[in-house]
């Protein structure tokens, strides 16, 4: 059987840029172990799998796959599958009373609203992040987080932050301190096992530039993998700066720059509204075309 196919860049404003996707448009008939398999060779960060939704409420379903494992929930899934869904006309937006346009993905999450924001090349697209949880905090003068840190760190120290996906987020001195870091996976894997963590997010921010923050998103497990544009780490991110009261001379939008360090150069925006995070960016259509299983 064939299926449409694709493969994005996500948080790209030009291919190459940003965080690949592979996505599988017509997914009825495969079941986990399929789709497990697909995600497998496909060997990409994630690959999702759109499905017809099980509720009048939702646009489309998605299962969201690494090579590994199913997620209930990731950003820059959520916001390629979106863009993919819209190219290939399989749902159009709703207008809200306000004038916006949406989506509504259903994911192991649940229904998640996918904003719709300008067509065509100016397109954006932004999904609602689960609401952040604050599950502790270290300040600047932890022993470990020296000691991982050094002289990076800034007092402001680290936290265990949980938005569907569980960080260690700790901000440094500086943006040369972000990106000049070469980091020590070990002793990250050795702050992230105990709690269950996907690793460390590391920022700083950014005066001057046309990004309010710089972030890394390191994970040590499974391979030492930095992240090149992590919706869900930088959704986590937002929701605690603003629940802690460090976000104030960010405002309500923001953007942010990732993926340097690795040979991209992605831009994430991230926007409260109600309370709630909203993380998205542009999406580049790279490849096209069909999938035989």
């Amino acid at each position: 059987m064939t299926r449409r196919f694709m493969h994005l860049d996500v948080f790209a404003p030009h291919a190459g840029a940003g965080n690949p996707l592979a996505v599988v448009l017509d997914a009825e008939g495969l079941d986990t172990e399929a789709m497990q398999r697909i995600a497998a060779w496909t060997n990409v960060i994630e690959t999702t799998f759109v499905l017809p939704p099980t509720t009048p409420e939702a646009s489309y379903r998605v299962r969201i796959f690494t090579p590994r494992r199913e997620l209930a929930f990731a950003g820059h899934p959520s916001v390629g599958t979106a863009h993919a869904v819209l190219a290939a006309r399989l749902a159009a937006p709703r207008e809200n009373a306000d004038g916006t346009r949406q989506l509504v993905q259903e994911c192991g999450a649940g229904l998640l609203p996918v904003r719709v924001e300008g067509d065509g090349p100016t397109q954006a697209l932004f999904v609602q992040a689960p609401a952040t949880q604050v599950l502790a905090r270290r300040d600047g003068e932890d022993v470990g987080l020296r000691a991982l840190l050094g002289a990076r760190l800034s007092t402001a120290g680290a936290a265990l932050i949980d938005s569907g996906r569980r960080w260690w987020a700790a901000e440094l001195v500086d943006e040369a301190a972000v990106r000049g870091w070469t980091p020590d996976f070990n002793g990250i894997a050795a702050l992230a096992a105990p709690h269950e963590a996907m690793g460390l997010a590391v920022f700083a921010r950014c005066a001057g530039a046309d990004y309010g923050l710089v972030v890394r998103a390191l994970m040590p497990f499974h391979g030492h993998y930095e992240d090149p544009a992590s919706g869900a780490a930088n959704a986590a991110l937002a929701g605690y700066l603003h629940a802690t009261g460090q976000a104030r001379e960010l405002g309500d939008r923001y953007v942010v720059s990732q993926g340097r360090e690795v040979g991209r150069d992605a831009r994430l925006t991230l926007v409260r509204e109600g309370g709630r995070i909203w993380v998205g960016g542009a999406t580049q259509s790279v490849v096209t075309g069909t999938l035989r299983w």
